[in-house]
């Protein structure tokens, strides 16, 4: 007997109710933000690749394109970017804000001095008001300052109390971005004032210092959202691999951060995100190569 397979959860949406698609949202200490995060290492030239792989990104990347980017995910209303506090990004952000008269929300990771004889413009008060000046909503130490406070012997995140009292002075929101699992873990359980954390969350456990299952139970059990990073591993996962396993496997209050390098990438993430989300199908248009000629 032939077997027929079908897919009773699975619908398609016609092109008119794809153009009025926004992408889901969550609130995050009292902000909405949309699920899908704006990454920033293409446009910065963090491949974690090669040295070669990040020269390219830093001279194809403009302000221009990264600004055109921008402006693709604002069509989905997809208007948080996350970064480093960097000139060109921040120029990029404000080009694009012209460009579709919306807002983006920053979420900045700025690097300050956590010791004593470091440069003075990186001292932590002064890097904070460069962010509270670029109208930063989510300021989250970077991973490099995060996971060099954190102590594993007696389980706190050194000095965390200050930085956060500064940022909150300043009208920021605190956040925490992390490598390390146990940040997640520390800051809960002592109460913390964040109200997010930054967490690596991919299927190849790219750049996870402990194994996959762990952290998707870190992500389940976290009191705050969490905001993902590096789905598809630094591109070593395919779009649809990648996403389907964190869309899958995060709750719906958490995020996912995503760079792209181009607008069709973009917008090519975004639909098979939002596939996804409803379970659908992703109808992205396939790679065409002579070794498949056959199969279309």
């Amino acid at each position: 007997m032939e077997t027929i397979c079908s897919f009773p959860s699975i619908f398609y949406l016609s092109d008119k109710e794809k153009s009025m698609k926004e992408f889901p949202r969550t609130v995050v200490g009292g902000i909405s933000l949309p699920r899908l995060l704006i990454g920033t290492n293409w446009f910065m030239g963090y491949s974690h690749t090669s040295l070669a792989q990040d020269k390219w990104i830093q001279e194809l990347q403009t302000r221009e394109r990264i600004a055109n980017i921008l402006a693709v995910f604002a069509e989905y209303s997809i208007d948080a970017v996350m970064g480093p506090v960097h000139p060109k990004l921040e120029e990029a952000i404000q080009e694009a804000e012209q460009k579709t008269g919306r807002p983006f929300i920053r979420i900045y990771t700025p690097h300050f001095n956590i010791v004593p004889g470091g440069p003075p413009e990186m001292e932590p008060e002064r890097v904070f008001d460069h962010c509270a000046a670029l109208k930063t909503t989510f300021c989250m130490p970077h991973q490099a300052i995060t996971d060099a406070l954190v102590d594993r012997m007696t389980q706190q995140i050194r000095d965390l109390d200050r930085y956060t009292q500064m940022i909150r002075a300043r009208g920021m929101i605190p956040g925490l971005s992390t490598h390390m699992p146990e940040t997640v873990v520390y800051a809960d359980r002592s109460g913390a004032d964040v109200e997010t954390y930054i967490q690596i969350y991919n299927a190849q456990g790219f750049l996870m210092q402990v194994e996959i299952d762990w952290v998707m139970r870190i992500i389940q059990n976290a009191k705050k959202p969490v905001m993902t990073i590096k789905p598809l591993a630094a591109g070593r996962l395919m779009p649809i691999v990648g996403l389907a396993y964190v869309w899958s496997t995060i709750r719906d209050c958490d995020m996912v951060t995503i760079g792209t390098t181009t607008p069709d990438e973009a917008r090519e993430v975004i639909e098979i995100s939002l596939a996804l989300l409803d379970r659908r199908l992703p109808e992205h248009q396939l790679q065409k190569t002579r070794s498949k000629k056959s199969l279309e």
